[in-house]
């Protein structure tokens, strides 16, 4: 008996919603500081979000057709799989499965404790419990039906674009703004780093910013037309959170100096006492708790479609393929997904683990647009927009970035790679063990 699909159920909008809600998160706050101090230049600051908003859609374009070519669960893991085999496959889904989807799960859920006790007291154990209990709601969400999970991220990312609106608004009519802030337009404020320093920084948290629109696509076994609607998705969301972006940050230019500009966490207190007052900490602090929320429920939803793919091909257990009898949801994967998270959350070891996989995860999105390719070439009539420009200028970023991050942690850079290469041998251990997979899974 063949086992139960995944019903084909979200829409467009609910695709550019889950983008949204993938993509910004408290990055949007953290991030414009982090640019404007270092590269203290309005047009360099514009120049950065916008150049790395086309390059991010050069890169959805290749995922979109892959996509539309392989419209299953389980996104990067699935086209890896067609292109280069179950071996590369598996040990993609084994960084993903065992550190980096609970990881970041974890992070999104404790970020989220942390600005609530902004607004309500917590306490160290009150915030692990707030995380905690954040995942478990939202994983309950999901499992219950695509259709509620699929609403409530709709709902989080308009919540998100209509605050950070307001946001904006606020800094445009605070007395504290000055088109002054904007002057030289060109040249750098005096006492900032040195170039080249200062743009590699921001390039790399610019990218970060973006992170996790690739994510998306592990949802495409359930995307109504998915051909057609998820490339569109990737692209019409990149361009709203370039836009969101790129507005946040020269309305914070707007109302504070450049050299006043405080780093991490106190600019975002900083940029709401500046624009809203003595309260104005607290109600920036809500705009972030949502803004992460949305990154939370879109991290659930789509991170434990790629455990089904891997339980379908039989190199996971095949429990987590099951699809819910009432609910037509892969229950037993979303669980999952929560659990392991929740156990990072209690353990509070989550930052300094993913931390050694951000630079092979870069690997293998480089190798899953270097997929288009390989594909191309065996079979010339596929279309994918852009070709081959569009994926080659990702490319040209991406080893760029590859560059930055190895000659800042070039021991994290090592380790993630050694411990994702451990995998090779469990690998070959579960490949003697299964029965064939299924069919069109490369060899």
């Amino acid at each position: 008996m063949e086992p139960r699909a995944l019903a084909r159920e979200l829409s467009l909008p609910a695709a550019v919603a889950l983008v949204i809600g993938q993509v910004i998160a408290v990055g949007i706050f953290l991030t414009p500081g982090t640019i404007i101090r270092t590269l203290a230049s309005p047009f360099w600051i514009a120049a950065v979000w916008l150049a790395m908003g086309a390059l991010a859609v050069c890169g959805a374009l290749a995922y979109g057709a892959l996509a539309a070519r392989y419209p299953q669960a389980g996104g990067g893991y699935v086209y890896l799989r067609e292109t280069f085999g179950s071996r590369v496959a598996f040990l993609y889904g084994w960084k993903c499965l065992l550190i980096m989807d609970p990881g970041i799960t974890a992070a999104l859920a404790m970020g989220f404790a942390a600005y609530a006790a902004y607004l309500v007291p917590l306490g160290s154990a009150g915030m692990r419990l707030t995380a905690v209990g954040a995942i478990a709601a939202l994983a309950a969400i999901h499992i219950v039906g695509l259709r509620p999970g699929a609403r409530l991220l709709k709902l989080l990312a308009l919540a998100k674009i209509a605050l950070i609106a307001a946001l904006v608004a606020a800094a445009i009519g605070s007395q504290a703004g000055d088109w002054g802030h904007f002057l030289p337009l060109v040249d750098r404020r005096a006492g900032s780093p040195p170039f080249g320093a200062a743009l590699a920084a921001a390039f790399v948290s610019v990218f970060f910013a973006f992170g996790g629109w690739w994510e998306v696509t592990k949802i495409a076994g359930e995307i109504r037309d998915p051909a057609r609607t998820l490339p569109r998705a990737l692209w019409m969301g990149l361009l709203a959170v370039t836009f969101v972006y790129l507005a946040v940050t020269l309305a914070f230019v707007y109302v504070l100096p450049m050299d006043q500009v405080q780093p991490g966490e106190a600019f975002v207190a900083q940029v709401g006492s500046v624009m809203l007052g003595a309260s104005g900490g607290r109600i920036v602090a809500f705009v972030v708790v949502v803004c992460v929320l949305g990154s939370l429920a879109a991290m659930l939803m789509v991170a434990p479609r790629l455990y089904f793919a891997m339980a379908r091909d039989r190199l996971f257990p095949e429990a987590a393929a099951a699809v819910h009898p009432r609910f037509g949801t892969p229950a037993r994967a979303i669980g999952l997904q929560a659990a392991l998270a929740s156990v990072l959350v209690a353990l509070g070891t989550f930052e300094s683990i993913v931390s050694y996989f951000v630079f092979i995860t870069v690997v293998f999105i480089a190798l899953t647009v270097g997929a288009v390719f390989v594909i191309k070439r065996r079979d010339p009539a596929w279309h994918v927009p852009g070709y081959p420009w569009a994926p080659l200028l990702f490319l040209g970023m991406v080893a760029v970035l590859l560059v930055v991050l190895a000659a800042n942690s070039p021991l994290q850079a090592v380790l993630g790679a050694a411990i994702v290469a451990a995998g090779v041998p469990v690998y070959s251990l579960i490949e003697k063990r299964r029965p064939l997979a299924a069919e069109g899974a490369v060899r």
